[in-house]
C-alpha cells in the first residue's frame, strides 16, 4: 500500500480546505444568531453605559450643570420614546412571525416539505429575528438606566449613548423588516426556491475534491479493521473530512467510509473500513460523525436532486396539477447533470498535506444521479405533453454533453419514456405532439 499512498508533487494540487461540519449546524439551527445577537447587545448596551457614566462625571466635574439639565430634559423624551419601543417591539416580533409561519406552512404543502429548510437556512431571516429580540433587551436595559434624581448634581448617569443606540436599532430593524418581507415573498415563488436549491446543490458540487491522479478506489485492498457506529439511530448528515484525514494520517492508514452521506444507520453498523492498518481509537473518531432526522445540503450531493425531482412529483399530483412548475424543476434537473455529465463520481479521495489518500467517501454514481433526477418524474410525465416534451429535450441535451460511456442511462430514460407514452392510449397526432423535444415544454 505504501508504493501508491505517496503521489509524485508534481501531479498533487492543492489541497481543497474542507471545512469544519459546525458552521453548517449552525446554519441548520434558527436559536443561534438570535441568542448570540442578545448576549452581544448586553455587552454593548454595558459600554453605552459606562460612556454616558463618564459623560455625567465629567459634566460635574466641570460643573456644567445647565448642560446636565438639558440632557435630563432630553432623557426624560427619550424614555417615552424607548417605553413605547419597549411595549410595541414583542407585539410586533409575534403578529410578524406567526404569518411567516403559516407562509411557510402553506409553502411546505404546496411545493415539497423539505423546502422548509431553505426558511430555516435564511441569512435574512435570521437577521431579522435576531435584531427584533435584541433591540426589545436593550429597551429593557435601557429603561433601568434612566435615573429617578432630577438634580443635575446628584444624578448619576443619563441614558443618551443608549438612547441614540436604541433609535439606531429601531431603525435598522425597520429596514431589515422590509428586507425579510421582500426575502420571504421570494421564497414563496418555487421559481426562486428551485433556483435556491440548485445554488445549493453546485455548492456542494463544487465543494468536492479535484481529483489528482494516483489511486482509485478499489485498489485499497482488504480490510483490515472496522469502527461500527456508536451513536443514535438517524440520517448520516455529514462528516468531519479534515479530522477524519488527521487521523488517519496520524495512524498511518486510509479510512473509507462505508455509508453514503444521507443514508440511514442503525447503531452498531460499520460506519469506516480502515486500511492498512488497525481501527483508530473511539476518543479520536469522535466528533467525526454526524448523524441527525434529516439531510442536509453538506456533503450530500444527491439531496438537491431529490428535492427537485419532489417539487415535480408535487406539481404532477392530481391535487396540485402544475405541469409548469415540473418543467421548472427539470430545468435544474438537467442544469445540474450537465455540470456533473464530466466529474468523475462514485468516490471523493481526500489527501493529506503530503497528497496522500487518508479517506474515501462514496458519492453517488452517474447512473444514480440520472436515475434520482428523472425515473419518478417520468412515470408520471405520460399524462402531461409539457413534461415529456421538456424531458426529452433535457435527455437530448445531455446526450450532446456528456461522454460516450455516461450515455447509457439517458438512452434507457429516453426509450422507456417514448415506449410509456406509445401505449398510453391517447391518439396518434397526440402521442407525436408528446414525444416532440421542446425546452419549454409547450411554451
Amino acid at each position: 500500500m505504501s508504493d501508491w499512498m505517496v503521489t509524485r508533487s508534481s501531479t498533487v494540487r492543492r489541497r481543497p480546505h474542507a471545512l469544519s461540519p459546525l458552521r453548517e449546524h449552525l446554519r441548520d439551527t434558527f436559536w443561534f444568531a438570535p441568542t448570540a445577537a442578545m448576549v452581544g447587545v448586553f455587552v454593548v448596551w454595558a459600554g453605552a453605559q459606562a460612556l454616558d457614566t463618564a459623560i455625567v462625571d465629567a459634566l460635574q466635574d466641570d460643573r456644567d450643570y445647565d448642560t446636565l439639565e438639558e440632557l435630563l430634559r432630553f432623557a426624560q423624551d427619550a424614555k417615552a420614546v424607548v417605553s413605547t419601543v419597549s411595549s410595541a417591539m414583542m407585539t410586533f416580533i409575534g403578529v410578524v412571525f406567526s404569518i411567516s409561519l403559516v407562509a411557510v406552512q402553506m409553502a411546505s404543502g404546496q411545493f415539497t416539505p423539505r423546502v422548509v429548510r431553505l426558511f430555516v437556512r435564511s441569512r435574512i431571516t435570521k437577521a431579522t429575528f435576531a435584531v427584533f429580540l435584541a433591540t426589545f433587551v436593550l429597551t429593557l436595559l435601557v429603561l433601568t438606566s434612566f435615573d429617578t434624581a432630577d438634580d443635575p448634581r446628584a444624578v448619576t448617569t443619563v441614558p443618551l449613548v443608549q438612547s441614540v443606540l436604541t433609535l439606531c436599532m429601531v431603525a435598522l430593524s425597520l429596514l431589515l423588516f422590509v428586507l425579510y418581507v421582500n426575502t420571504t415573498l421570494r421564497l414563496m415563488q418555487i421559481s426562486h426556491v428551485i433556483a435556491r436549491i440548485a445554488k445549493e446543490s453546485f455548492r456542494v458540487a463544487a465543494s468536492m475534491p479535484v481529483p489528482t491522479g494516483g489511486p482509485d478506489a478499489d485498489y485499497l485492498g482488504s480490510a483490515t479493521a472496522w469502527v461500527p457506529h456508536a451513536g443514535r439511530a438517524g440520517v448520516l448528515r455529514d462528516v468531519h473530512i479534515t479530522r477524519l484525514v488527521r487521523v488517519a494520517r496520524k495512524h498511518g492508514v486510509v479510512l473509507r467510509l462505508i455509508p453514503r452521506i444521507g443514508d440511514f444507520m442503525v447503531p452498531g453498523t460499520p460506519v469506516l473500513a480502515v486500511h492498512g492498518g488497525p481501527a483508530p481509537s473511539r476518543r479520536a473518531l469522535r466528533y467525526t460523525i454526524s448523524v441527525g432526522v434529516e439531510r442536509t445540503y453538506h456533503q450530500d450531493l444527491g439531496f438537491g436532486l431529490r428535492q427537485l425531482s419532489d417539487i415535480a412529483l408535487r406539481a404532477l399530483s392530481s391535487a396540485i396539477n402544475d405541469p409548469t412548475t415540473a418543467v421548472q424543476a427539470l430545468d435544474r434537473i438537467v442544469q445540474l447533470l450537465a455540470a456533473l455529465s464530466r466529474r468523475p463520481l462514485d468516490a471523493a479521495l481526500h489527501r493529506d498535506r503530503g497528497g496522500a489518500v487518508r479517506l474515501v467517501q462514496p458519492v453517488p454514481g452517474w447512473t444514480e444521479l440520472v436515475d434520482l433526477g428523472f425515473t419518478e418524474v417520468r412515470g408520471y410525465a405520460i399524462g402531461s405533453p409539457q413534461v415529456s416534451r421538456r424531458m426529452l429535450a433535457g435527455l437530448d441535451d445531455l446526450l450532446l454533453l456528456v461522454p460516450p460511456e455516461r450515455r447509457e442511462p439517458l438512452l434507457r430514460h429516453r426509450a422507456l419514456l417514448r415506449q410509456a407514452v406509445d401505449r398510453s392510449g391517447a391518439a396518434p397526432a397526440d402521442r407525436a405532439f408528446a414525444l416532440r423535444p421542446d425546452r419549454q415544454g409547450i411554451g
